[in-house]
C-alpha cells in the first residue's frame, strides 16, 4: 500500500466538497453574470455565498474576494496589479521586497517586474527559515511599495511572524501581500487583524478542487486588472465565473475551518511521531525550525546518501517529494537558502500529512526510510 504523504503538493477533494459542487455542473448551469432569469440569479447567489464563506474564514469583507484560477494567478494579479496601478497613479514608490525562500509563483512575477522598472530586493532567511525582523525593518525604506511574504513555506512549513511584519508595514506605509496557499484552512488567519492588504490562496491545497483560488484585496486598494474582457468581478478579473469550482472552494474552506484545530492536534502528534522515528535512524537533520511550523509538515535531510537513489527506493512505498511540486526536480532554492548543498537538498524529504493520514502511514514511512538508509549507507 502506498502511503500518500505529499499534501503540500495537492490534497484530495473532500467528499462534502464534491457533493456541494455536483448540482452546479449540469442541473444549474446558468452563467451568474446573465442576471436576467432565475437560474442565473441562483448561480450568482451561489457565488456570493462562497464569497461570504471566504471572507468570514479569513477575516475580511466579502467585497475583498476576487476569484481566480489558483494562487499563481492570484499572486500575479496582486504583484503586477499593484505595480501597474502605482504607475498609473504616479506613485513615487517603486521598490519591492520579498524573501529568498518564496515560491516561484512570487519570485518569477517579481523578476518580471524587476525588468520593468521595479527594483526587487530579496531578504535572506536564517537557518530556521524565518526572516530577521530587524533586517526587514531596516529594508523598509520610503521607496518600498510592497512586501510579499509567504505565510507558511511550501517546503519547510515554517510560519513567518505575520503580526509583527504587518505592524512594520503599517508603520512604514508599505503594502503587505501574503501568499497563504499553504496556510489557509490549516492555521488561523485574520486578514484585517494582521494588517494584510492582499492575500492569495488556492483550493486544491485545502481539500478543494483544482483550478480555482482567490485573491483577497483590502477594500479601496487599487489594482490594475491582468485579464481584460467581459468586466466580471467589478472589472478586476475578467472571465466567466466557474460556479462549481467557486462553490467547491467556499465549501472546502468552511470544512477546513470546522476541523482545523482537531486536525492540527492530530496531525501534529503524528508529525512528531514521524520525527522521533526518523531521528532514531541517525544522520537525519531537520530543515527549518520545528516551531513555528505547520503541524502537518516535516522536512528532513538524510545525510550520507545519494538523493536520486533515495527517492527511487521510497517511491514504491510512500508518496513524498524532495521539494516543491513546481520545481520539476530542480534543486530546492529554499533549502539552499538554509545553507544546504545541492547534494543535501537532493537527499531531503518533504512529508506533508493530511486528513486521511494514520499512525499506520507513519510507521510505513519510518520503515521505508529506514530500509532505504540501510541499503544506501
Amino acid at each position: 500500500m502506498l502511503a500518500y504523504l505529499d499534501h503540500h503538493a495537492t490534497t484530495p477533494c473532500d467528499p462534502a466538497v464534491v457533493a456541494a459542487m455536483a448540482p452546479w455542473w449540469s442541473e444549474h448551469c446558468a452563467n451568474p453574470d446573465s442576471r436576467l432569469y432565475r437560474p442565473a440569479l441562483e448561480a450568482a447567489a451561489a457565488v456570493e455565498r462562497a464569497r461570504g464563506q471566504l471572507a468570514r474564514a479569513l477575516g475580511a469583507a466579502p467585497e475583498a474576494v476576487i476569484f481566480t484560477s489558483g494562487a499563481t494567478e492570484a499572486n500575479n494579479l496582486a504583484l503586477k496589479g499593484v505595480c501597474e496601478a502605482a504607475l498609473e497613479q504616479g506613485h513615487p514608490r517603486r521598490r519591492l521586497l520579498s524573501l529568498v525562500s518564496e515560491h516561484r509563483a512570487v519570485l518569477d512575477p517579481l523578476a518580471y517586474l524587476g525588468r520593468h522598472g521595479f527594483p526587487v530586493q530579496l531578504l535572506p532567511v536564517g537557518p530556521d527559515g524565518l526572516v530577521d525582523l530587524a533586517q526587514l525593518e531596516a529594508a523598509l525604506g520610503d521607496d518600498v511599495l510592497l512586501l510579499s511574504v509567504m505565510a507558511a513555506n511550501n517546503e519547510i512549513g515554517v510560519l513567518q511572524p505575520l503580526a509583527a511584519i504587518g505592524e512594520l508595514c503599517r508603520q512604514r506605509g508599505v503594502l503587505l501581500h501574503v501568499d497563504a496557499a499553504q496556510a489557509a484552512g490549516h492555521i488561523p488567519l485574520a486578514m484585517d487583524a494582521l494588517g494584510i492588504d492582499l492575500l492569495s490562496l488556492s483550493g486544491h491545497k485545502l481539500y478543494g478542487p483544482k483550478g480555482v483560488g482567490a485573491l483577497l484585496v483590502r477594500p479601496g486598494l487599487r489594482l490594475a486588472p491582468q485579464l481584460h474582457g467581459g468586466g466580471q468581478q467589478d472589472g478586476r478579473r475578467a472571465g466567466t465565473l466557474p460556479v462549481p469550482l467557486i462553490v467547491g472552494l467556499g465549501e472546502a474552506l468552511t470544512q477546513a475551518e470546522a476541523d482545523r484545530e482537531e486536525r492540527a492536534g492530530r496531525l501534529g502528534a503524528l508529525r512528531d511521531q514521524l520525527w522521533e522515528g526518523l531521528q532514531a535512524l541517525g544522520g537525519i537533520e531537520l530543515n527549518g525550525g520545528l516551531t513555528p511550523r505547520l503541524p502537518h509538515n516535516l522536512n528532513v535531510t538524510v545525510q550520507g546518501v545519494d538523493g536520486q537513489r533515495l527517492h527511487r527506493l521510497l517511491r514504491g512505498r510512500i508518496a513524498v517529494s524532495s521539494g516543491s511540486a513546481c520545481s520539476q526536480g530542480s534543486p530546492s532554492h529554499v533549502l539552499a537558502a538554509l545553507g544546504r548543498s545541492r547534494a543535501q537538498a537532493a537527499a531531503s524529504i518533504r512529508f506533508g500529512l493530511g486528513r486521511e493520514t494514520s499512525a499506520t502511514d507513519i510507521t510505513l514511512a519510518i520503515d521505508a526510510v529506514a530500509a532505504a538508509v540501510r541499503e544506501l549507507r
